[in-house]
């Protein structure tokens, strides 16, 4: 059942397919209205304080190592692997806002994306440079869904039972 307006029986929304809201964003990312540039500018400034703040807290951990004196080994251990999950996390992010992830890959490497979560704060953060994180992948699904929406819903012109015949 669709919602009317109340004042001649047509719907409030228009028929057919609806945008799928982006996490932040909402459907705001269809005609980047209601504040759009303003929730990119605030997204993309928080990502950056939290991949910084993160940061510090992996600082303190290192130091924290550091005063346990625990060996350079374990030290360097500790660098690379946050080193390399962050790049790793990083390359994934970004491939998903442009591609959807396939879901068993996606919780294999969940792990590896929470040792890694600068990296993806990082992604997010560069991407809203040019748009909302996954605006192209749900911007071409939504455009395909309407134009087979449109392809469904064109009627005829004319009266078939009239057609001529083809000799």
């Amino acid at each position: 059942m669709s919602a009317e307006n109340g004042k001649n029986g047509t719907p409030d929304t228009p028929a057919g397919p609806r945008p799928e809201p982006l996490r932040f964003y909402g459907t705001t990312w269809v005609n980047h209205d209601n504040g759009y540039t303003a929730r990119r500018v605030g997204l993309a400034v928080g990502s950056l304080v939290v991949a910084a703040a993160a940061c510090f807290v992996l600082r303190v951990a290192y130091q924290g190592l550091q005063i346990a004196d625990i060996g350079s080994f374990v030290s360097l251990l500790m660098i690379v692997m946050f080193a390399v999950c962050s790049a790793l996390a990083f390359r994934h992010s970004w491939s998903a806002f442009t591609s959807r992830p396939d879901p068993d890959r996606q919780a294999s490497m969940r792990g590896l994306l929470a040792i890694g979560f600068v990296g993806s704060l990082l992604a997010y953060f560069f991407r809203t440079f040019t748009e909302a994180p996954g605006e192209a992948l749900h911007r071409a699904e939504y455009e395909k869904a309407r134009e087979n929406y449109e392809k469904r819903t064109t009627r005829r012109t004319g009266n078939p039972s009239k057609k001529r015949r083809r000799k």
